[in-house]
């Protein structure tokens, strides 16, 4: 630093990083970086970036190492030269990718990270009240009528919990908030809404790969402790009996490793007059945050747990185009056909066909007198 005094010289080097140690914004360490040549070489010879990522993601302790892929995703070449050129090496290399991750997970435009839903502890009829239900937003439901929600089995006991899990889009997220919208069921008196006291989320991934990969949608999972790993779970947060997307915001981002999210809800508050047993229902489902692939990707070591940390030299960062919350999803045929039942419904009401039956007796092809009927969930 020409005319000045550079106080890295000046200082004890521990007390300069723990000074450094202080600035909590990824672009201030940057800054720092961009002083000077030696001020940069101090950033990357004591691990700032990856001592800051450490503070914000506690998950990024299980890291065994991190590795940087080139170009088509060929692995680096192996390092040839003195052990104190591949020591500085390895310290560039995690500077480098945990800039790049730090950056990235604090700014960025929250988008709805599932991809699909894999199952849920109970279903009281399935496929018609499956927890795929839950993918689709009441904004682009057909008919105002039209319900499409997951419903548990019914439960003498309210304290018996349920759970609901997920795959996101990639197996390296980044989350801030979770919103989940309770079901109020219009067909039955009162239109009661079945939510839950609390709820509690988790983040993880399979114990084994094949754990998943036979599964077919409606089959039951052994214990989601049996089968996952979870490395995040959250603060417990009450539920309102509220028909309306209710956000559950993280005290802190959380980086879920391995793509898998569960929501545990506790508690069961409302009955259903017909059998006198408590329910939960839960009508649509979003997890709110950034898929960090393709530019990173995580690989996990088994049977350790730890994994490896990459950085895809030409991976980029990218969002997905149109409406994040409306996104277009593969839907199974069974709900394509009663889809298209009810479409057909609103053209014979909007033809002014007379004999126009309801949505539940108009799938089965049966007719209805003008009572009203009430559906169990």
């Amino acid at each position: 630093m020409e005319g000045g005094m550079d106080f890295l010289n000046c200082l004890d080097p521990d007390m300069s990083v723990q000074i450094l140690m202080y600035l909590k914004d990824p672009s201030d360490l940057v800054r720092v970086s961009s002083v000077s040549r030696s001020w940069r070489d101090f950033v990357i010879a004591n691990g700032l970036f990856k001592q800051l990522c450490l503070r914000m993601f506690p998950q990024l302790s299980r890291v065994a190492h991190v590795m940087e892929l080139n170009k088509c995703g060929a692995k680096e070449p192996i390092e040839v030269g003195s052990s104190y050129s591949m020591e500085w090496e390895s310290l560039a290399r995690d500077h480098r990718v945990y800039a790049t991750l730090a950056r990235v997970c604090t700014s960025f435009h929250p988008e709805n990270c599932i991809s699909k839903a894999i199952s849920a502890s109970s279903t009281d009829n399935y496929p018609d009240e499956s927890i795929e239900n839950t993918l689709q937003s009441a904004d682009i439901v057909p008919l105002p009528q039209t319900a499409f929600y997951w419903s548990s089995k019914g439960q003498k006991n309210p304290a018996v919990p349920e759970t609901l899990i997920y795959k996101l889009k990639s197996d390296f997220c980044v989350i801030t908030e979770i919103n989940i919208c309770p079901f109020e069921a219009f067909f039955q008196p009162g239109s009661p809404i079945y939510s839950a006291k609390s709820v509690q989320f988790r983040m993880g991934h399979p114990k084994s790969p094949n754990d998943l990969g036979c599964r077919l949608m409606g089959d039951p999972l052994p214990s989601a402790d049996d089968t996952f790993i979870w490395t995040y779970t959250s603060p417990e947060f009450p539920m309102a009996q509220e028909n309306c997307l209710q956000k559950f915001t993280l005290p802190e981002p959380v980086l879920c490793i391995g793509g898998i999210l569960q929501i545990e809800l506790l508690g069961r508050v409302q009955t259903q007059e017909v059998d006198s047993l408590f329910y939960i229902c839960i009508s649509y489902v979003q997890v709110m945050g950034h898929s960090l692939s393709p530019a990173l990707c995580v690989e996990i070591l088994e049977p350790s747990g730890t994994f490896v940390l990459k950085k895809d030299m030409q991976g980029k960062f990218h969002t997905q185009p149109g409406l994040p919350e409306n996104e277009a999803r593969e839907i199974p045929n069974d709900q394509w056909q009663r889809r298209i039942r009810y479409l057909q419904y609103f053209v014979d009401i909007l033809r002014g066909n007379a004999n126009v039956v309801e949505i539940e007796e108009y799938e089965s092809g049966e007719e209805e007198d003008e009572a009203e009927e009430e559906y169990p969930l």
